[in-house]
């Protein structure tokens, strides 16, 4: 039997083996993190991350899963993307800071 698709901590939906996906460090590698904790997202969804929040906001205020949802603009972000499918792919606005 085949194991369950992973689960985005962002999005909440499953990740298909076929989907592209990312590893993404929750301290990112050049505030220390490297060898640290890191998840399996969308590549969508880390893409939305890194286009959303800093290097330092990571590190500092939005390195867990519950943390990133919290975000006013990830979770606008997570609620719209749960309405597509799995693998649905997506251009990633330009950075907003």
């Amino acid at each position: 039997m085949q194991e369950p698709d992973p689960i985005c901590p962002l999005c909440l939906r499953p990740i298909p083996r076929d989907a592209p996906q990312s590893v993404h460090h929750l301290i990112p590698k050049l505030k220390g993190g490297k060898g640290g904790p890191t998840v399996l997202l969308h590549h969508i969804c880390h893409k939305e991350i890194h286009a959303t929040l800093s290097e330092a906001d990571l590190a500092r205020n939005y390195n867990t899963p519950e943390a990133l949802r919290a975000h006013p603009r990830l979770a606008k972000f997570a609620d719209w993307i749960a309405k597509r499918p799995p693998g649905f792919l997506s251009k990633t606005p330009n950075r907003r800071r």
